[in-house]
C-alpha cells in the first residue's frame, strides 16, 4: 500500500529554519537525506521532496474562461507543507513508524522537533461503486 506522509511545520517568523545556526541546518538537511536514502534501500520510498517556503506559494483557480486566476501569498498561515514522501510498504503501521522517524528530525540545537506528519493513504483509483 502506497502512503503519503506530509511534513508541516509551523510558520515562524521569516523562513524558520534559515534563522537556526548553520551546523543545525546541516544536521536537519543531513538527516533529510539519511533518513530518504535509508526508506530507498529498503524498498520502501516512491518518492521524496522538500518544497519552497510558502513565501513562494500561489492559489491557482479558473476563470470563466479558464485562464488561471491567482490568489496568494498567505501571510496569515500557521502552517506549512515543508515536504513529503511517498512509500509503498505493507501496512499502516509501517506508515505510522516511518512518520515517527520523521517526525523525530533534529531541530534548533538538535532537539527532535516532534513536528506533526499526515499520513494519508494514496489511492490507486477511485473506490469500485464509483469505477
Amino acid at each position: 500500500m502506497k502512503y503519503i506522509l506530509m511534513m508541516s511545520n509551523p510558520k515562524c517568523g521569516d523562513n524558520g529554519i534559515m534563522t537556526w545556526p548553520m551546523e543545525d541546518i546541516q544536521r536537519h538537511i543531513g538527516f533529510m537525506i539519511g533518513f530518504s536514502k535509508s526508506l530507498g534501500e529498503a524498498g520502501e520510498l516512491v518518492s521524496a521532496e522538500g518544497l519552497a517556503f510558502p513565501e513562494e506559494a500561489k492559489l491557482v483557480r479558473a476563470s470563466a474562461d479558464g485562464t488561471p486566476v491567482t490568489d496568494g501569498v498567505f501571510p496569515e498561515t500557521k502552517e506549512f507543507l515543508a515536504g513529503y514522501w511517498i512509500v509503498d510498504v505493507e501496512s499502516p503501521e509501517r506508515a505510522y513508524q516511518i512518520a515517527a522517524q520523521a517526525s523525530a528530525a533534529p531541530g534548533k540545537g538538535g532537539a527532535p522537533m516532534n513536528m506533526g506528519i499526515e499520513v494519508r493513504q494514496v489511492m490507486s483509483g477511485p473506490p469500485p461503486e464509483f469505477a
